[in-house]
């Protein structure tokens, strides 16, 4: 099982800490067992089937689709005060982390905020918590924005983007430790192919399409 590089460090000291308990207290050491393995599960990192296809955009996170929305994106993009759909990904503490780009194109701008830590699964959040905002010119015209959002218990988001870099979609790009949520806003237009409850797979699951063929 492929680990992100992140995970190592967490993984050596929960795995230290439990083989102390079972040279300390034996048998008891078991205890501990469960949350050394929830930690490598944490940061496993999974290679995934990117669907193929023009104008198809992919879900940049595992987890649950909450509610749609039209919202505005972050005024940092400066992509104006339209209100655009937004989907939203809640990621618990089970899922995997690892978050992947949405679409091909080239990152114009990134945003980072300091925030709040609200639960990432309640809608305020996308307002007020820790972000960091990534605006994407597609290849096929129109923009795309992804926001990586803190939540309760993430306190540590990780983007590895520069501006100006060209990204494909399903690649990966960061992490955010350790259970959060992902904000995708789509162009005008684009025709969205999932509904609120629905789990989603990062670089797998097709969001939306950005015409009626695909």
């Amino acid at each position: 099982m492929k680990i992100h590089p992140d995970g190592w460090p967490y993984i050596a000291i929960t795995g230290a800490v439990n083989a102390l308990l079972f040279a300390v207290v034996g048998w008891y050491g078991w205890l501990m067992a469960p949350l050394t393995l929830w930690c490598v599960a944490f940061f496993r990192d999974p290679e995934r089937l990117v669907p193929q296809g023009d104008g198809l955009i992919v879900s940049p996170a595992d987890g649950v689709l909450l509610p749609i929305v039209e919202a505005a994106p972050p005024a940092a993009l400066g992509m104006g005060d339209s209100n655009l759909s937004r989907l939203s990904i809640f990621m618990n503490v089970f899922d995997v982390h690892v978050n992947r780009i949405p679409a091909d194109g080239v990152v114009r701008t990134l945003a980072y905020r300091p925030g709040r830590f609200i639960n990432a699964s309640f809608d305020k959040a996308s307002e007020h918590n820790e972000r960091m905002s990534v605006r994407i010119s597609l290849a096929g015209g129109g923009d795309l924005t992804v926001v990586q959002i803190a939540g309760l218990v993430a306190r540590r988001i990780r983007c590895d983007l520069k501006q100006s870099e060209l990204v494909r979609r399903g690649a990966r790009y960061g992490i955010i430790r350790f259970g959060s949520r992902l904000d995708v806003y789509l162009p005008p237009g684009a025709i969205i192919a999932v509904s609120k409850g629905q789990r989603v797979r990062a670089g797998e699951t097709v969001l939306a399409t950005l015409n009626k063929k695909e």
